[in-house]
Formats: C-alpha cells, structure tokens, sequence
C-alpha cells in the first residue's frame, strides 16, 4: 500500500501482512496483523515513527521512495517487528538523529548494533519541534516491554501509542470506526500479550487519560479514530475483578476425566455459573489466553500420569501461571490409578498466581456416585465464591 493520510501533516506507512498466522513462533494471530509506521511532517522538519518487521520491508522502502528526506528518526519499541528496519533507515537518512528511551537506546544497541552515538535518549515529556507541530514524548514501560514509549501530536491529538492499544488483525480499512472486529481482535492481542503487566498497563492509561486524544495510532491494526472505545475496554481488561466464569482446560485418556468434566459443566450451569471448556488436544492458546481475561476460576480436567498432571495439563499450567490473570480461585479434577499427589503438584506449577486453591475432586478409576456427588459440592462452592465477588 502507498502511504496513506490520517491526519493533516500526518500518514500511516508500513505492511500489512495478510498471511501471518503466528507470532513471535508463540501467539496465535488468525486474522493476520499489520506493522505501522508513521510519517509526521511540519514546517521545519519530517519525522518517521517506527519501521516494520524486516520481512516486510520492501513495502517501507517504496513508501520511503515516494517522499522527501527525513530530518528525525522514532523509535518507541526495540522489538524487531517494529525497530527492524531501522539500521537500514539510519543509513538512507544519515544525518537523522534517533530518539528513543534511555533503556530503548541500550536494547537497540545490543540487539541490532545501532551506532550509539546515532541515538538521543530522551526523558518522560520531553518534546522535540518539527516547526508547527510537536511531538511530546511519553514514557510507557511494560506495554510490553520495559523500554516503550508513546509519542504524543498535540496539534492533531494524535497518540502513536506503538503496541499499546494495539490489535493483530489485517485490514485495508485504515480506522477502527466502530468495528466490533477490531475490538475482539484487540481483546485476543491483550489476553496473548498485555494481560500479566496489567498494573502497569492502569498507570500508563492514567497519562494516556491527561490528554485530549482523538486518534490512538498503534503499530499493529487500524488507526483508533473512536478512541473512547478502546480506552474504556483497556480499563475494563485491566481491573481487579474478574467475571462469572470457569474456564476449564482439560484432557481425557479413557474417558473418566471426560465423565467429570462433563458432570462439572453441567452443575455449574445449572448454578448460574458461565463455563468454558478448553479441550487442550485442540488447544487454541489465543482463545484460551482471551478468555482468561474474565475467568474468576481456573480448573484442571486431567487425568494422573506419572504421579502428575498429563503433560498438555502441565504446559497450560505453565501458560496460565506466565499470563498471571485475575483469577481468584483454582481447582483440579480428574482420575488416578494409584497415585492422587496431582491435587498438589499441578498447584505447584502456579506459583505466581494469587489464588484460593479449591478441594480437588480425584477418582480412582471410574468415577462413581461419591465422586460425581463431590463434584456437584465443588460446582456449589464455586457457584457461592462467584457470588460473592
């Protein structure tokens, strides 16, 4: 695509990548993703926000050969899909500085050995004038790494926000409007990305909040041009509280553990409790990780292998623990053959969430009337433990 205007003075560049299907070789993208560049140009300079993935990069240099020189050079996040190209940029624009955080700075020397001396760091609200606009910097660490920043427009109220706000999803429509597509695919790319650094993401929110913002501008899917409704979804995403929900990962071997979970969904419907089973020999970790947003519980279906959880049990448990959702109470479920210490070792593997372990339901064997029956029990506590939250 050729660059495109969002604003006066203002153009989206970069690639959308309609193919890509999975990101960082880890998260789930279904619907592809976009790499978002942006050219800001005033009465006394041009600068350039970001670069692309390097795979993409042939789409920048032909949308770089369609306008004049770049007099300043931006970079808000050290990852490659969006700092990739920039060893290439600096070369074609040799008298460009590059600003960028103090950490930024660091990462982008050590991880695409970016000349230093190339780079100015530069401190939460310092600004730089390109004539009749200004861009105001705004320090932002974790959203997602420790070293982001966004990148204010005061005269067009324009948030380059780089993965904040963001959304895998490949488009030709350049603006969000209200699409409730964009909002979803932005809720998976939280869930997938943003979700374990939600203290941060409400402290960054509150300065995106001491602006007048009228477009949010990420790097990854449309341009925000209805900004409230990613801003109040951002702030929803990242509260405390969680819904009335159970997402229940599970696997079955011969049938018994399948048993339980199936009595389990039953007794939590019929209690008013929302449930989600997440069958992990189809895993989608992206359905899986978005939903985790709203899930008060947490329980494990697996049968005991080894003394432990089967291993796909094992690796979500790994998933769960690294995403650190808002979860407030966890149980396991399941048959044994002759060892019941799975109700102590898959707790084990969760060390990092804050989260009242609820009385496991283990069957040896077969699942008779007592364990269907102790099922029913769990199914009420947690029915109560919901409403009381």
């Amino acid at each position: 695509m050729r660059p495109r205007a969002i604003g006066n003075g203002v153009q989206w560049m970069g690639a959308v990548d309609w193919e890509r299907r999975v990101f960082d070789s880890l998260v789930p993208i279904p619907d592809g993703t976009s790499y978002n560049a942006y050219l800001v140009t005033g009465s006394g300079g041009t600068a350039l926000i970001d670069t692309v993935e390097p795979e993409m990069g042939d789409r920048l240099r032909s949308q770089l050969d369609e306008i004049g020189p770049v007099d300043v050079v931006i970079s808000q996040h050290a990852e490659q899909d969006h700092s990739g190209l920039l060893p290439e940029v600096l070369e074609r624009f040799p008298d460009a500085p590059l600003y960028t955080t103090p950490l930024g700075r660091r990462m982008l020397v050590d991880h695409l050995g970016i000349d230093g001396d190339r780079v100015r760091p530069v401190k939460d609200g310092d600004s730089i004038d390109l004539g009749d606009r200004t861009l105001q910097f705004l320090h932002t660490p974790w959203v997602h790494w420790p070293e982001t920043m966004c990148t204010y427009l005061a005269e067009e109220k324009i948030l380059f926000s780089c993965d904040f706000f963001g959304s895998h999803l490949a488009t030709s429509e350049l603006f969000a409007g209200d699409d409730p597509a964009v909002v979803e695919a932005a809720k998976l790319y939280y869930g997938e990305i943003m979700q374990p650094f939600r203290n941060h993401i409400r402290k960054n929110l509150e300065k995106v909040r001491g602006l007048e913002v009228e477009l949010i501008a990420p790097s990854h899917g449309p341009v925000h041009d209805r900004p409230e409704t990613i801003l109040g979804a951002y702030e929803d995403w990242s509260t405390e509280t969680p819904g009335n929900l159970v997402v229940l990962p599970h696997v079955t071997m011969h049938g018994s553990t399948g048993l339980m979970v199936d009595r389990l969904i039953t007794a939590l419907v019929d209690r008013g409790v929302n449930v989600l089973p997440v069958d992990l020999v189809t895993l989608d970790e992206g359905r899986l990780a978005k939903a985790l947003l709203d899930a008060a519980t947490v329980v494990f279906g697996t049968p005991t292998v080894n003394g432990g959880p089967h291993p796909r049990v094992a690796t979500v448990a790994g998933l769960v623990n690294y995403l650190k959702p808002k979860t407030r109470y966890l149980s396991v479920i399941g048959s044994f053959g002759w060892s019941t210490t799975v109700g102590k070792s898959l707790p084990a593997m969760l060390p990092d969430l804050d989260a009242e372990m609820l009385e496991p339901v283990l069957s040896r064997g077969l699942p008779g009337a007592e364990d269907m029956a102790a099922i029913d029990v769990l199914a009420e506590t947690i029915a109560e433990r919901h409403r009381d939250l």
